[in-house]
């Protein structure tokens, strides 16, 4: 038996604010807190569950003092699933997000944008029908 994927660890400063924007952008939902961490997730997690089969990871966004300083070198990408890249793009921007500029260049087909904390993440192309 090999190891499971279960969670997606996130130093924050504001782990309330940072959960409340995933969930608006992943349509999770809080499934932990305590005072100094949340957790989301479209599922909530048990042993058995687990155990069981390969589910989505959770995300878990803790509070840290220092601040962001360099580029991630590990980032989240999502996909729209109802809309067009560039219409999830504009709904993220209204949730909070910005665009960055990490040197990808105009001619890419994917978007990097940045969470209300500066964390890079990439919206890619749509699976709308």
């Amino acid at each position: 038996m090999a190891s499971r994927f279960t969670e997606l660890g996130i130093d924050c400063h504001d782990p309330e604010r940072q959960a409340a924007f995933w969930c608006a952008v992943l349509d999770f939902k809080v499934i932990d807190r305590s005072e100094d961490q949340v957790e989301i997730g479209s599922w909530e997690p048990t042993v058995e569950g687990v155990r069981a089969s390969q589910m989505p990871p959770t995300v878990f966004f803790v509070k840290v003092p220092e601040g962001k300083a360099v580029k991630n070198r590990l980032h989240i990408d999502v996909s729209p699933i109802d809309r067009s890249t560039e219409d999830e793009v504009t709904r993220l921007v209204g949730l909070g997000a910005t665009r960055a500029d990490v040197g990808q260049g105009a001619d890419r087909n994917w978007v990097v944008m940045a969470d209300p904390e500066g964390n890079e993440f990439c919206v890619l192309r749509t699976l709308a029908p």
